[in-house]
């Protein structure tokens, strides 16, 4: 490929990769601010996904792990396919996070006290933080795909303890949230 076809692909993976995340967001918006569930059989019937989510969620921050400590120790190879199943394991989350709060709803916190501030400070945070996963693990793909390694360490750097970060709170929201209800 020519090095002038680099911007013009460089430009409309940019616009691809907003589109993108902007839709999604929108879509995540809706999902949580103003869809009330479905209706009570459907959720019923997928009451189980949030512990899936959580063991995807455990899934992900291994994966992630194992391909930080991979890349750390030369193996390219299997870090590839460590980031890969990483991404897989997160879009599978994000499929069965949507059916779930489809279905279901909001799910409200019902603890009481210090732990209730505790609860909300770690989900505000992982809310937060996980807006910039999409967009940047994107990039981190495209990067790597077309073998700017460089460019693809810079956004790795900031995105590996983000997307880490929100992967394991993921599983502590879960398991704050059945030690209130239960």
């Amino acid at each position: 490929m020519s090095t002038a076809a680099q911007p013009r692909q460089d430009r409309l993976f940019a616009v691809f990769n907003g589109l993108l995340s902007a839709v999604a967001l929108g879509f995540l918006a809706w999902l949580l601010l103003l869809n009330e569930g479905s209706g009570t059989e459907l959720a019923e019937r997928v009451a189980f996904l949030p512990a899936v989510n959580a063991g995807l969620n455990s899934t992900a921050a291994l994966l992630l792990a194992g391909g930080w400590l991979a890349i750390r120790g030369g193996r390219r190879d299997l870090h590839k396919y460590l980031m890969v199943s990483a991404f897989a394991a997160s879009a599978l989350f994000l499929v069965s996070y949507v059916v779930y709060h489809y279905a279901h709803g909001d799910t409200r916190y019902e603890g009481e006290g210090a732990l209730r501030y505790v609860y909300f400070a770690v989900l505000i945070s992982h809310v937060l933080l996980s807006m910039a996963i999409v967009p940047m693990a994107l990039s981190a793909f495209y990067l790597a795909w077309r073998k700017r390694f460089a460019t693809h360490k810079k956004i790795t750097r900031v995105l590996t303890p983000i997307w880490l970060y929100v992967s394991v709170t993921g599983v502590v929201i879960y398991f704050m949230l059945r030690g209130a209800a239960g």
